[in-house]
């Protein structure tokens, strides 16, 4: 390939204004249904990758030489005569990561010497024809080059970086906006509302609750099919379940000589009378019910909506059969679920310390939710089994009971 000047085609600014406009652009070419219906931050972490711009980063500890090569260069003797001397080409290839065009564009901050040099899709090569001989010259001379080619670099992304900041905003306002107007369109909210009313006599239980109802309330389907509307546990009712177990497990740490003796099972029952007392279905008097291996669950007409399973820490593999059984349990349509560790006999800290890298190894982990409080409650985002874009909300829940006393003898 022919050395050519770096950073001339074109100003970087322009460029990056050019790009911002395709955005709205790209988001209302969407179809409709794949909008719909993968999961939004898997539509937004994709338009940003498609749109950010990594500045090229030279990895200078790695620059190879390549073998050098003999020419001949012309210099003038003291007559003003033209002399013919051997000179060699020195080539350094420098690796790097980041997006190859922005060797090609100049940033706002320049100079009139933009360096020279050919870029391959992985590294980028100087040249230097000298007759310099000296080992040291030549390092340094060749050193400085480097520094020449980062300084531009460091130019160019001073202009991206407020680009790529831009970028990270816009999206997924954008994407938001998006879906919100298809839902609206479609007018699926006020068709398909699904209440589920608060018990009237809520307020003589233990565990307080603000809201007076939680709701179901449709979701995309994660297929890229033509979208169909699913019945799913409202976002702020999950929250108000999620409260209400964290409140009755608050309870239950400060009962030891309630909770000592109960098993796994006794400790469930407990906390479905806990949420039970706060809800109540439209159709029938318990949504929060037990049924067949599932812990807990809410069940609308022919589908879970919430998913809970509870568990006694039995070491690190307690965490990953449990993922197992649950996302076993949830069937492509379940988005909702929660995981109930009980720690007795053990240390809590350190058990809560073991059990989260567990649960990012998980195959299905795709990444950790807002809500992450240590010995409180961790949110995570997994996927269902055999698909990546059917996402599932699991907050786990750890919980510190009593230490049982020892036997005597």
């Amino acid at each position: 390939m022919r050395r050519r000047v770096l950073f001339d085609g074109g100003q970087l600014a322009e460029h990056l204004a050019t790009k911002l406009d395709e955005v709205p652009k790209a988001i209302d070419s969407w179809n409709a249904d794949r909008l719909l219906t993968l999961p939004e931050a898997d539509i937004t972490d994709q338009l940003i990758d498609s749109f950010r711009i990594d500045v090229p980063t030279l990895d200078r500890d790695k620059s190879e030489l390549a073998p050098l090569k003999e020419t001949y260069g012309t210099i003038y003797d003291g007559f003003g005569e033209p002399v013919k001397i051997r000179q060699s080409i020195i080539t350094l290839m420098i690796p790097y990561s980041g997006d190859r065009a922005v060797f090609t564009l100049r940033p706002t901050a320049y100079t009139d010497s933009p360096p020279e040099g050919v870029v391959a899709d992985d590294r980028v090569a100087l040249h230097w024809v000298t007759g310099a001989t000296d080992p040291p010259f030549v390092r340094k001379h060749l050193d400085l080059k480097i520094d020449e080619l980062a300084r531009w670099l460091d130019w160019a992304r001073s202009d991206v970086v407020g680009y790529n900041q831009r970028i990270g905003k816009l999206v997924p306002w954008l994407v938001q906006g998006r879906r919100a107007m298809l839902l609206a369109g479609r007018n699926l909210e006020s068709s398909l509302g699904f209440p589920i009313s608060r018990r009237p006599d809520a307020d003589k239980y233990t565990v307080p609750l603000i809201r007076k109802k939680i709701s179901t309330k449709p979701t995309a389907s994660a297929a890229a099919e033509p979208f169909e509307p699913e019945w799913v546990l409202a976002d702020a009712d999950y929250e108000e379940a999620l409260r209400v177990l964290q409140n009755a497990r608050n309870q239950l740490e400060r009962s030891p000589s309630v909770v000592t003796d109960l098993n796994e099972m006794d400790i469930r029952d407990l906390l479905l009378l806990a949420l039970n007392s706060q809800f109540e279905g439209a159709a029938a008097g318990e949504v929060f019910n037990f049924k067949g291996k599932t812990d807990i669950l809410v069940r609308v007409a022919d589908r879970n909506v919430f998913i809970g399973e509870c568990k006694f820490w039995k070491g690190p593999k307690t965490i990953v059969d449990t993922l197992d059984q649950l996302l076993g349990y949830l069937t492509w349509r379940d988005t909702k679920a929660a995981f109930l560790l009980f720690v007795r006999n053990a240390d809590f800290s350190e058990v809560v310390a073991k059990a989260l890298p567990e649960l990012e190894a998980h195959p299905n982990f795709k990444r950790r939710g807002s809500t992450n409080v240590f010995g409180e409650r961790h949110d995570f985002i997994f996927h269902s089994n055999g698909d990546t874009a059917r996402e599932v909300r699991l907050a786990f829940l750890p919980f510190a009971l009593p230490r049982r006393a020892a036997t005597r003898s």
